[in-house]
């Protein structure tokens, strides 16, 4: 097996990727059947079955480059045409991968269309210079060069401009562990690049592609990362089932109130003025965090909690302690379960949520934008929860006088942006109100 000598980085490369989807296909599906839903990210699938069959291409080629007088020059040009447009198609979908778990990919098709349209144009202009494609011959294998290479490591670089740019710009609005992730990728696929194009025999190039591929699912799509987030939720979802027996007469309240909140983060995200702060991250860290906005209640006396009259000054100032000591909770004990921007949000959520917009609320009389904004919508939607919700003291509200509430608020319990998207999307606020699963 002589010819296989050429191929040795790539063969190696190969089997790297053959045990990596082994173990993302294996434990991908005990995570599926533990959440009963599909939890695999359509881009990262994608990028790692082109990543394949581009080093199966690159493993070909440097055997038959190697062949020139056996193999037919138009098999050799046809074959590194292969190749190369993998490559390409893979460097495209890194960059759409590293958008959609970062700041998100935008719904405006023309804007996803601007996305691939330098990959494109390098696609073709790649099968345009193919045919002027030479073989050089090196001191211990052959290789490529010619304008279509070099439009390859051209597509390379833009994208990989493309992605530090948007990291650069938006780095307030994207975790830590994604940014080291995107910024080892990036440095490992320049330096490879860089060693291609300086020494074009060492044929290395898949080398960048295995190393991209691996870090990701190392750090952002391992299955058992995945399923220890998913039972970070459940131990979240129980301590607000804790809270809500508790408070015995809450009827669904939290989860609700959360769902409420998901739903304003959801549609304010559309909003020009906070569609760079509210990132996926933010709904996916406002999804853990808003279940927990009353865990404070867990250090508040039962005989206030289920009090069926209206609280004396004395109880309902060890009442309005509920945020404060639900902020200590957070930070002591889920402060270091997930990362610093959940247990940020997290606390923020606890502790505020009670602040008014004008500043008249508790525990630290916050006003105006100085309130967290994951707390503000949290304030809108806790309210709306609580007063359309039978308590112990009295009977649930009807909608109509609950809508009522949100909307005398504007302006002075709640941040109006939040009020007016809250009232615009009243058939979303309803169809949860009716959802019999949140009981």
């Amino acid at each position: 097996m002589e010819i296989l000598q050429y191929a040795k980085t790539q063969i190696m490369a190969l089997l790297v990727l053959i045990y990596v989807g082994i173990l993302y296909i294996i434990e991908g599906e005990r995570l599926n059947k533990l959440m009963n839903k599909s939890n695999c990210n359509p881009f990262y699938s994608a990028l790692y079955i082109v990543s394949e069959i581009a080093v199966l291409f690159d493993g070909i080629t440097a055997c038959t480059v190697n062949y020139l007088d056996i193999i037919p020059r138009t098999v050799n040009l046809l074959l590194h045409l292969g190749m190369f447009l993998s490559y390409e198609l893979y460097v495209i979908l890194l960059f759409l991968y590293w958008l959609s778990v970062t700041v998100g990919l935008k719904k405006n098709k023309w804007v996803r269309a601007a996305y691939v349209l330098p990959g494109v144009f390098s696609a073709a202009f790649t099968v345009f210079f193919m045919p002027h494609v030479e073989f050089i011959e090196g001191r211990y294998t052959n290789y490529s060069m010619g304008t279509a290479v070099y439009i390859c490591f051209a597509s390379a670089a833009v994208y990989c401009l493309l992605t530090a740019g948007i990291i650069i710009t938006k780095h307030r609005y994207i975790p830590k562990r994604k940014k080291i992730n995107i910024y080892t990728s990036l440095v490992l696929i320049v330096a490879v690049m860089s060693v291609q194009l300086m020494f074009p025999e060492s044929l290395v190039t898949c080398v960048a592609i295995v190393m991209a591929t691996l870090s990701i699912y190392l750090n952002m799509e391992n299955p058992s990362i995945l399923e220890l987030e998913h039972y970070h939720h459940e131990m979240v979802m129980g301590f607000a089932t804790l809270v809500e027996n508790k408070d015995d007469n809450t009827g669904g309240h939290i989860r609700r109130s959360s769902a409420y909140a998901c739903l304003i983060a959801e549609k304010l995200r559309n909003d020009e003025r906070y569609k760079n702060i509210i990132t996926k991250d933010f709904l996916n860290n406002m999804d853990q965090s808003a279940p927990m906005h009353d865990i404070g209640k867990i250090g508040i006396p039962d005989a206030i909690l289920q009090k069926p009259a209206k609280l004396t000054d004395e109880e309902y100032e060890k009442m309005k302690q509920h945020p404060v000591i639900g902020g200590k909770i957070i930070k002591d004990t889920f402060g270091h379960l997930y990362n610093d921007d959940y247990e940020s949000m997290a606390f923020q959520v606890a502790r505020y949520h009670h602040e008014k917009w004008n500043g008249k609320g508790y525990p630290d009389g916050l006003s105006g934008i100085d309130i967290p904004l994951c707390a503000r919508i949290m304030a809108v939607a806790d309210v709306f929860g609580a007063v359309s919700a039978k308590r112990c003291y009295r009977d649930a509200m009807p909608l109509e006088q609950c809508y009522d509430i949100i909307q005398k608020g504007r302006g002075k319990d709640f941040d109006p942006d939040i009020v007016d998207i809250f009232m615009a999307n009243r058939d979303k606020v309803e169809e949860i109100y009716r959802s019999e699963n949140m009981i």
